[in-house]
Formats: structure tokens, C-alpha cells, sequence
């Protein structure tokens, strides 16, 4: 539920890519619990959006939700100037969630995979958040979190692609929060480990946790809460940095 009183922190506008489950999901519910307009950004899963949107409305938030694909650049611009037509006020917000592995030993990787990978999300981070960069800027206030991963930390066997788009994220969000911190502006990675979405359905649970010292997997929430903190006020003198939250998996 909403618990938003009259003496917290402004009412801010949040932009969530790829949030209609999982990991984004949880974001977008976290910082709608703490005040924020929330725009639930999906490719394909509309329903999935939908139902978020109104679950967070139930708990006393307030979310919309807009279907676009981070991958695409003419029609990721075309949604936010669509945004920005319905509502003036920027986001101040942003997270870049979306992203998709295609597993395969390096060998076998077929080309359209690499590609399809690497375009969703580091070209991703490019095409959402470089149009929302300068009203932040302006606003001399902004918060931007990418989600990252572990597997761009340690790497893994059979995630070349997923690993360099990830690790593409880390420079990404070290260089631009160079270019935006003097202007109250923030870029920070999180990188989590395994954590309980549809992404690790498959994996050999037994073998995997063999490998986190806390012998568990992670909760959304638990990054979500993560994210929120960066987004806040209190995160004002953090940024450039690469959070993990992976239960003691990489150093």
C-alpha cells in the first residue's frame, strides 16, 4: 500500500523498461509503494502489463503502462515524444530493466542472437534513455539505474552475448555518470545474481546455489528495494558505481 505522507519526498515520474513481470515488475510496484507515477513500459505482454498496472492502482498507486520495444529505436522514440505529448512533466526516473539472453555455447551462438541480445540491452539503454537524459539534465535532479547482471561480473559458459551486453551496461552508466553529476544527476548499475524469475526456470538450481555463499536464490523485491534506494534522495552522492546483489557471488 501507498504510505506516502504529506512531509516525504515529491511525487517523482518513473520510466521502468521491460517491467510486465519478474524483476521489473517488483521495481515498478516498489517505487510506486513510495510515491512515484510509475510508466510500466512491456514488448509483447500486454496482459501481464495491464494486470501490474492495476495491482498497483489496488495498493494505492499510480501506474500506466506503455507497450514499445527498447530495441527499436524509431519506435522507443516515438512512444516517449507520445509520453512526453500526454504528459509534460519528465521522467526523472528511468531504469533500463529489459533484457533477454539467448544461452548457447559461443560456437553454436547464432548471429541474430548476438544481435538481438546486444540490441535489447545495451542498444536498449541507448534508445530510452538518451532521450530522457537532458530534461534530467535541466531539472538538475535525475536518477537512471541499469540492470545489469553477475554474469557480466564473473561471466558464464553458454552467455557471451548476455554477458557483453551486460558488461556493456557497466561503461555505459561509469562514463555517462561522468558527463551528468554535476547537474544532480545519477547513473548507477545494479547487478544481480540468481534471483526467482522466469529467467532461471531452468537452471539446475542444486548446482547453481553451490556457488552463492548464502545458499539461496534472491526475491524481485529484494532488488527492487535495491533500485528504489538509488532513485531516492538519500542516493544523492552515489553514482557511477555497480551495486551487486548476488548473495556473496562475485568478489
Amino acid at each position: 500500500m501507498n504510505t506516502k505522507a504529506s512531509n516525504d519526498p515529491p511525487t517523482r515520474r518513473a520510466l521502468v523498461t521491460g517491467a510486465s513481470r519478474g524483476i521489473g515488475a517488483a521495481i515498478a510496484r516498489e517505487l510506486a509503494a513510495r510515491g512515484h507515477d510509475v510508466v510500466v513500459n512491456y514488448r509483447s505482454s500486454a496482459s501481464a502489463a495491464e494486470e501490474l498496472v492495476e495491482r498497483i492502482r489496488a495498493e494505492g498507486g499510480t501506474a500506466t503502462c506503455v507497450g514499445f520495444d527498447v530495441a527499436d529505436r524509431d519506435q522507443a522514440r516515438a512512444a516517449l515524444e507520445r509520453l512526453a505529448a500526454e504528459d509534460p512533466r519528465p521522467f526523472q526516473i528511468v531504469v533500463h530493466n529489459a533484457g533477454i539472453a539467448r544461452d548457447a555455447p559461443f560456437p553454436a551462438l547464432a548471429p541474430e542472437d548476438w544481435d538481438r541480445v546486444l540490441a535489447t540491452s545495451l542498444a536498449g539503454f541507448y534508445n530510452v534513455v538518451q532521450p530522457l537524459v537532458m530534461p534530467m539534465v535541466r531539472a538538475r535532479w535525475g536518477r537512471i539505474v541499469a540492470i545489469s547482471s553477475v554474469s557480466a561480473i564473473l561471466g558464464n559458459r553458454g552467455q557471451v552475448a548476455y554477458a557483453a551486453a551486460k558488461a556493456g551496461l557497466l561503461g555505459a552508466c561509469r562514463s555517462l555518470a561522468r558527463e551528468v553529476a554535476r547537474r544532480g544527476v545519477t547513473v548507477n548499475a545494479v547487478a544481480p545474481g540468481l534471483v526467482e524469475t522466469d529467467m532461471i526456470a531452468d537452471v539446475p538450481l542444486d548446482q547453481a546455489l553451490a556457488l552463492v555463499p548464502m545458499r539461496r536464490v534472491g526475491k524481485p523485491e529484494e532488488v527492487a528495494k535495491l533500485v528504489a534506494f538509488l532513485a531516492s534522495d538519500d542516493a544523492a552522492y552515489i553514482t557511477g558505481q555497480t551495486i551487486g546483489i548476488d548473495g556473496g557471488m562475485a568478489p
